[in-house]
């Protein structure tokens, strides 16, 4: 498999170390898998890796790194919204997902060490497999988050460095370490692996249902859940399993927004912005590593991007935990973000909607 340019359309192989191309931009995946179909899927595994068959995958590594990651239930939230319970996970987030296939693609180059940074789940989620496969790990996280997040991160064996400042700042501290010292950069935004594991969102979701709803609603900070969701989309598009792309609802934060401001622009670039303190903490991204790829996709494909007002964050997980549901602030985040859209567009029925994040790990 090769890696490809972004920016340039420079070719290498899967197997580079380098976090991007010598040009800035990020590596995509070459890989076409086989069209979907539902006979495909290997059902002696309980897990996402249930669809092997379907993602870049290089060996069998991904056996003994997994975790039984994926097949979480589709719950119904009331007649209009069914609630996809994405933090039963190992370490209760989504991220899981790519992490899973990410760490499988360190072992087979046989990386001793990586880094990332991220706000909290990825590290976590990251740190969790790095640990399974014998890697050790850095994990970088801004301050302001969540101290059991941290908590879980360090558990798992991994140094959590914490960097003063925004989000951002942090990704540019943890960067000049893989300049500096050759790290490996484990990142859920650079590398593409990662949505390869993120794609089994999608896969998972038509086959339990036995369609895709006509809106999904995705929260997107860096886009990583976005991003594999659109792609297995494009594939089941491709593969005549659906005959139309649904509905899809992006949400950005009110405090930090740069993807949501540069759509009602018509730019291609995010939009400068100042991120303020947000409860929201795991889409708090300003600058997107793939901002212009979400972007374009979010042309391509009439998204909708919708914000997650502040204020109705604590009384949408307050209102999630009255049915059962006990999220992290972001994905309650992505309930306010429906209540707004409904006030705004009128009532949506048959919308999906991810519960990305366990709430135990965001109570501060």
């Amino acid at each position: 498999m090769e890696f490809v340019c972004s920016r340039c359309g420079k070719r290498v192989s899967s197997l580079t170390k380098d976090a991007c191309c010598t040009c800035g931009g990020l590596w995509k995946l070459d890989f076409q898998p086989p069209a979907f179909s539902l006979g495909k899927i290997d059902k002696t595994q309980w897990s996402m890796f249930r669809y092997h068959r379907f993602m870049a995958l290089e060996d069998d590594n991904w056996r003994m790194i997994s975790m039984g990651e994926g097949m979480t239930p589709i719950i119904s939230l009331n007649d209009d919204v069914m609630l996809k319970m994405d933090y039963y996970m190992p370490t209760l987030s989504y991220k899981d997902r790519g992490a899973a296939v990410l760490i499988a693609h360190c072992k087979y180059m046989g990386i001793k060490n990586v880094v990332q940074d991220s706000s909290g789940n990825a590290g976590n989620s990251v740190a969790a497999y790095c640990s399974r496969a014998g890697i050790q790990c850095e994990i970088f996280v801004p301050e302001g988050t969540s101290p059991k997040k941290i908590d879980m991160i360090r558990a798992h064996g991994a140094v959590c460095t914490i960097v003063e400042g925004s989000r951002d700042h942090c990704a540019q501290v943890c960067r000049r370490k893989v300049k500096e010292e050759g790290a490996y950069y484990a990142s859920h935004v650079y590398n593409p692996f990662f949505y390869e594991g993120t794609k089994t969102y999608i896969y998972e979701v038509f086959e339990q249902l036995g369609r895709i709803p006509r809106h999904l609603l995705i929260p997107v900070g860096n886009g990583t859940l976005f991003i594999g969701a659109v792609h297995a989309l494009e594939e089941l598009l491709a593969a005549g399993c659906i005959d139309e792309m649904p509905q899809i609802i992006a949400v950005q934060s009110e405090r930090c927004d740069p993807l949501l401001v540069a759509a009602e622009r018509g730019m291609k670039t995010p939009a400068e912005i100042h991120p303020q303190p947000t409860l929201a903490e795991g889409i708090a991204v300003g600058k997107p590593g793939r901002g212009e790829e979400i972007l374009a996709l979010a042309e391509k494909y009439q998204i909708r991007f919708i914000h997650a007002p502040e204020r109705q964050i604590p009384a949408a997980r307050a209102e999630l935990a009255e049915a059962g549901i006990y999220c992290e602030h972001t994905t309650a985040a992505n309930y306010a973000a429906y209540q707004a859209y409904c006030a705004r567009y009128g009532r949506i029925q048959d919308c999906l909607i991810t519960m990305c994040g366990a709430g135990l790990k965001s109570d501060h």
